[in-house]
């Protein structure tokens, strides 16, 4: 049963990874390459869907990860589990103080109510999505190595 919630966890923290790697490195490039606002779109309806559903999926990453970690406390790999559990808090701690607030505010934008700096505001947005993306693909590594 232990094998199966790691794999489980493991596999939903990949997936999360593989979803925010392609929006930092495949879809807010392309939505940033196109003329004028024309990606604002793009990035205030991804803000709307993905902000709907990223919660659930860092909040159940880090539940799955800290019920794997205390069920196999004694057991290999346990504090790599640990480890990646922490992670995963600092990814949502990063959420919610960083990228959220900025998240709430772009998806309401539209073209006709756009602030001055909304272009500083994505690429501060991008630029802490990038480390919180490397955090969850750590804790992702750290589960990987645990199931070994």
């Amino acid at each position: 049963m232990l094998n199966a919630l790691g794999v489980v966890t493991t596999v939903v923290v990949g997936v999360m990874v593989g979803v925010e790697f392609s929006v930092a490195f495949v879809v807010n490039p392309i939505l940033n390459a196109l003329p004028g606002d024309n990606g604002l779109r793009g990035r205030t309806h991804g803000a709307r869907m993905l902000g709907a559903v990223m919660p659930f999926w860092y909040i159940g990453s880090l539940v799955l990860a800290a019920i794997w970690a205390i069920a196999g406390w004694h057991r290999h790999g346990a504090g790599l589990v640990v480890i990646a559990a922490a992670l995963l808090i600092l990814s949502v701690i990063m959420s919610l103080l960083l990228l959220v607030p900025i998240n709430n505010r772009s998806k309401t934008w539209t073209t006709e109510n756009l602030p001055e700096d909304w272009k500083e505001q994505m690429n501060r947005w991008d630029r802490f999505h990038y480390v919180r993306v490397a955090v969850i693909i750590a804790a992702f590594a750290l589960l990987a190595a645990a199931l070994a």
